[in-house]
């Protein structure tokens, strides 16, 4: 976990309005990590837009998944041999 403590200097504030339940969390996080709540909150959400950006597909491979969907590639020798494998054996 890389802090933004340790790339810039910080000089802007929030303030935050949250569930007793939520600052308690909070604070458990700070003492477990060491981090401030500051950097707890830069890494959240650091972390939620590493997973958008990771669920987004590029063009090309939104492009290559249409065509896989739309004209679906023969199936296999293998998979084939095991579907007949498969109903011989289930019916």
């Amino acid at each position: 976990m890389v802090s933004v403590s340790s790339r810039e200097t910080k000089r802007e504030r929030m303030e935050l309005r949250v569930a007793a339940s939520a600052k308690a969390l909070i604070k458990r996080a700070m003492a477990v990590s060491g981090m401030t709540a500051g950097d707890l909150a830069y890494e959240g959400a650091r972390r939620v837009l590493d997973e958008h950006e990771r669920m987004r597909l590029s063009q090309a491979d939104a492009d290559a998944f249409l065509k896989a969907v739309v004209t679906p590639p023969a199936p296999a020798d293998g998979l084939i041999k095991a579907f007949e494998r498969h109903k011989s054996v289930v019916g």
